[in-house]
């Protein structure tokens, strides 16, 4: 039986600024540039946009849109505060309200200053699991996402046999594919040995396994099916969505097991609604705080089983040429810290076969990932 959601949207419009370490340039009108970027990519003009979801922890509400981009009809405004998960979970939500007729056209934006205002460390303080964090991992002087994520990847090398080796080649792959994109902030080598003369962060996380801090926007469209199919750019048509969270969400030390994220439940729910397997995913733009996240989250996607993600990242299978293709962009590590809206327009470009240097052949299917504060997942799975 299809589902109710099953390609009744698309994706019509996608819009990057420049990223940097200093845009010199507030977050609103970050915003609005990438915002105004992704309404002209779909053909709409700003009046045709009827619902708007942005970034939960960023400085926009709908009023700045309605004033800014001179908005007449706004149906829907709400937010998904689900840290890096919150863009993805954004698309769920925007087709949901879309299949039910509450709007036509629904931009996800973000603008952030994330290099040179507000650093990401910052934000654990606003989470409503701080007060969690606060009473089991903030004594131990675990106060920022390094040094809380590390515990996972340690266990992980613990239990698996996993190596800091095998990180590395999930940020040497990466950072390749940033060498093909123009708008990427990491344009120098980075070899294997390179990845481990990095100082250590968190052990066993080490500098190159860290993500950037940014200063950018992005933006996406979602317009419902029948409105897209006349819009100026190719349909991108969205098959699965879902959201997940793990056990003992609130805080990582106290979850019976901490190498599963949210990512486990919620590629059950995207992969059931599109209908597919994993063998029929030709490219994939996964969630990369750290690289041991993109280790677990292909475990947990069903790419591979549960431990073998350190041997799947080897020999090439995640990169250009490979059997799965990730980050073609640049990712978080290497490419810049969006939240990860900037994975859901690099997907939409290589569906569309806009990929430049780094186009992956013939990808007609693909998926995005988020991930977000102390382990919720979020997938989206597109075809053209």
């Amino acid at each position: 039986m299809t589902h109710s959601l099953f390609e009744k949207c698309a994706v019509t419009g996608i819009g990057e600024t420049e990223y940097s370490r200093n845009a010199y340039r507030s977050p609103m009108a970050l915003t609005m540039e990438a915002s105004l970027k992704a309404i002209a990519d779909a053909g709409l003009q700003p009046t045709d946009i009827d619902g708007v979801i942005p970034y939960s922890a960023g400085d926009c509400v709908a009023e700045d849109f309605i004033t800014n981009l001179g908005l007449e009809d706004l149906r829907l405004s709400v937010t998904t505060p689900l840290g890096g998960a919150s863009n993805v979970a954004a698309i769920q939500t925007a087709v949901t309200a879309i299949a039910c007729g509450i709007a036509n056209h629904v931009l996800i934006p973000i603008g952030r200053t994330g290099s040179s205002g507000t650093r990401i460390g910052a934000r654990i303080q606003a989470m409503p699991q701080f007060r969690t964090v606060g009473e089991y991992e903030m004594p131990m002087g675990q106060i920022a996402p390094a040094q809380l994520y590390a515990h996972m990847a340690r266990r992980h090398m613990e239990l698996f046999g996993t190596t800091s080796r095998q990180l590395g080649e999930v940020a040497v792959t990466i950072r390749r594919h940033a060498q093909l994109n123009d708008n990427a902030m990491m344009q120098g080598d980075l070899t294997l040995d390179d990845h481990q003369a990095g100082r250590m962060i968190a052990d066993p996380l080490r500098l190159h396994d860290c993500c950037l801090e940014s200063d950018g926007g992005a933006a996406v469209v979602i317009s419902a099916a029948d409105r897209a199919k006349d819009l100026r750019q190719r349909p991108i048509y969205i098959m699965g969505v879902g959201e997940g969270h793990p056990d003992s969400p609130s805080t990582i030390t106290q979850r019976p097991d901490m190498t599963v994220l949210g990512t486990a439940r919620a590629a059950k729910r995207a992969f059931d609604m599109a209908g597919i397997g994993r063998d029929a995913i030709d490219v994939a733009e996964i969630y990369d705080c750290f690289t041991y996240i993109v280790l677990c989250q292909l475990e947990d996607l069903g790419f591979c089983k549960k431990g073998e993600g350190g041997a799947f990242v080897e020999g090439g299978r995640i990169g250009l040429g490979g059997e799965l293709p990730i980050n073609t962009h640049g990712g978080l590590l290497s490419q810049a810290h969006m939240a990860g809206l900037n994975h859901v327009v690099e997907l939409v470009r290589q569906l569309r076969g806009d990929g430049g240097r780094a186009q992956v052949p013939d990808a007609s299917v693909g998926l995005v990932t988020g991930y977000g504060d102390m382990g919720d997942g979020t997938i989206a799975i597109m075809r053209n």
